[in-house]
C-alpha cells in the first residue's frame, strides 16, 4: 500500500491481511529466533545459560518498554495525524521521537551500566548464574539505542502505509541473528557473549534500514532535519499515548523479576531456566497476535480520526476473531507437544520435567488472550491510553503480582505457574466490560455524523 488513505476506503478484510500479514510474519520471525537464541544457550552453554538469560530478560524488557514508550505514542498520534490529513504534523512526530528514543535510550544504558550486578542480583541471580547473566547483560546494553531506532520507530513505517517494507526490516534483522548466534557461540567459542553480540549487531542492521527508508523516496513521511527536535508540544502527547503500552511492559519486567525471584525460592536454578523456556515459547504463542494489534491499530486509528466509526469497529470485531483462532491453535500445540517443545532448548530429565508441567499450567488460558490483547489496543488506538492502561494493568499489576505472593504459599512452584491464567481470565473479562461500552459509544456517533 503506497497510498495511507486507502485505510479509510479498502475493504477492512483486505486492509486487515496487507497489514497484518507483514506484521504476523515479522513478529513470528523475531518469536522464532529469540527461541533459536535460547536453543544455542541452551545446547551452547547449558542450563546455566538458560537461568542467565532468564534472569537477564526483566533488563531487556524495561529497555523495550521504553523503546514502545515513544515508538507506539507516536505511531499513534501520526496515524491519527494522517486520519486528519495533517502530513507536516506526522512529520514533526516522527522527528521528535526519534530524538527522544535516542536521549533516552543512552540514559537507560548508563543508568544500567551503573547498577547492573545488583540489579541483577535482586531480579534472582544467584552466585553461579550471576557472571553469565552480567556478560550477557552488558553486551545487549551496548546496543540499547539500535533496538529503538530498529524496533520502535518499525512501527512508524508500518503505520505510514508500507507494512511489507516494516516485515522485510524484521526478518532481515531475524535472520541475521540466527545466522550470527551458532556463529559467535560455537565456532568463534564466546559463549553467552557471543548470543548477546548477534542480537546487538542484528539490531544495529535493522536501526539502519529504518533510517534509510524515512530518507527514501518509498516512505510517505520524511524524516527532515529540521524536525529532530524535542519539542515541548509534541513530547507529552507521545509519552500520554504509549503510557499504557509502557506500564504494561514495566510490569512485566517486574513480574519476571518477581517470578523468577519466587522460582529460585521455591524450585532453584532449574525451575528459573524452565521459566525461560515458557517465556520464550509463551512470547512464540503470541507474537502472531501482537501482529494483528499493528495491523489493526493503525487502521482503527486512521478511520477513528476520520471519524468512520463503523470501519472502527469492523476492524475491531475481524480482529478479535483471527486472534482468537491463533490463540486456540497456540493451547492445542502446548496441549499436545509440551515435552517435545521443551526438549528442543535441553536435554537434562529434570528440566523438562519442570517446564513442560509450566507450558501446560501457564498456558492453560491462552484461548482468551487473543480476545484480550486486541480488544485493549482499541482505546491505544483512538487516543485512550488510561482505558488501555487500566487493562495492562489489570493482568500486570492488579492481578498478577498478589497472585505470585499468595499461591506459592500453598502450593509452591505449580502456584506460581498457575498466577498468569488466572490473571488472564480476570484481565479477559474486564476488557469484555469496557470494549462492550465503548462500541455503545461508537454507534450512535457514527449515526450522527452521517
Amino acid at each position: 500500500m503506497h497510498n495511507p488513505h486507502e485505510m479509510g476506503e479498502k475493504k477492512i478484510g483486505r486492509l486487515l491481511w496487507d497489514f497484518s500479514l507483514p506484521a504476523i510474519t515479522g513478529m513470528m520471525v523475531n518469536g522464532l529466533y529469540n527461541i533459536v537464541d535460547s536453543i544455542f544457550v541452551g545446547h551452547g552453554v547449558g542450563a546455566i545459560g538458560l537461568a542467565a538469560v532468564t534472569v537477564a530478560f526483566p533488563v531487556m524488557i524495561i529497555l523495550m518498554a521504553f523503546s514502545m514508550l515513544i515508538g507506539v505514542g507516536a505511531t499513534t498520534l501520526i496515524s491519527i495525524r494522517m486520519g486528519e490529513h495533517k502530513i507536516q504534523e506526522a512529520e514533526k512526530i516522527l522527528g521528535t521521537a526519534l530524538l527522544l528514543g535516542m536521549v533516552s535510550s543512552l540514559v537507560l544504558t548508563t543508568g544500567f551500566e551503573l547498577f547492573l550486578e545488583p540489579i541483577l542480583a535482586n531480579l534472582g541471580a544467584e552466585a553461579a548464574v550471576l557472571p553469565y547473566a552480567r556478560d550477557f547483560t552488558h553486551v545487549i546494553l551496548l546496543g540499547n539505542i539500535f533496538m529503538f531506532l530498529g524496533f520502535g520507530l518499525n512501527n512508524v513505517i508500518r503505520a505510514e502505509g508500507h507494512p511489507r517494507i516494516a516485515m522485510q526490516t524484521m526478518i532481515i534483522s531475524a535472520v541475521l541473528n540466527t545466522l550470527l548466534n551458532p556463529l559467535f557461540i560455537f565456532i568463534l567459542g564466546l559463549g553467552i557473549k557471543g548470543s548477546a553480540l548477534a542480537t546487538v549487531i542484528s539490531q544495529a542492521v535493522s536501526a539502519l534500514l529504518v533510517l534509510r527508508h524515512f530518507r527514501g523516496e518509498n516512505s510517505f513521511l520524511k524524516l527532515r532535519l529540521c524536525n529532530i527536535r524535542l519539542s515541548k508540544l509534541i513530547i507529552p502527547k507521545i509519552l500520554a499515548m504509549g503510557s499504557s503500552v509502557f506500564c504494561m511492559q514495566l510490569a512485566a519486567s517486574v513480574v519476571t523479576g518477581l517470578l523468577n525471584f519466587s522460582l529460585q525460592i521455591y524450585g532453584g536454578q532449574l525451575a528459573v531456566a524452565a521459566m525461560g523456556i515458557v517465556n520464550r515459547i509463551s512470547l512464540l504463542m503470541l507474537m502472531p497476535i501482537f501482529g494483528i494489534n499493528q495491523g489493526v491499530q493503525p487502521i482503527i486509528g486512521y478511520n477513528y480520526g476520520a471519524r468512520n466509526y463503523s470501519r472502527v469497529i469492523e476492524t475491531l470485531n475481524k480482529g478479535m476473531m483471527a486472534a482468537t483462532v491463533i490463540s486456540v491453535s497456540g493451547f492445542l500445540l502446548v496441549e499436545l507437544f509440551d515435552t517435545y517443545i521443551v526438549r528442543l532448548f535441553n536435554n537434562e530429565p529434570e528440566l523438562i520435567v519442570i517446564g513442560a508441567k509450566g507450558l501446560r499450567l501457564s498456558l492453560c488460558m491462552l484461548p482468551v488472550v487473543g480476545f484480550q490483547i486486541v480488544g485493549s489496543v482499541l482505546f491505544q488506538a483512538i487516543g485512550k491510553p488510561y482505558h488501555s492502561l487500566l487493562l495492562s494493568m489489570s493482568r500486570q499489576v492488579i492481578l498478577l503480582i498478589p497472585l505470585v505472593l499468595i499461591l506459592p504459599r500453598f502450593w509452591g512452584v505449580t502456584g506460581i505457574w498457575l498466577a498468569s491464567p488466572l490473571a488472564d481470565l480476570g484481565a479477559a473479562i474486564l476488557t469484555g466490560i469496557l470494549v462492550w461500552n465503548q462500541i455503545r459509544q461508537l454507534k450512535p456517533a457514527e449515526v450522527k455524523q452521517s
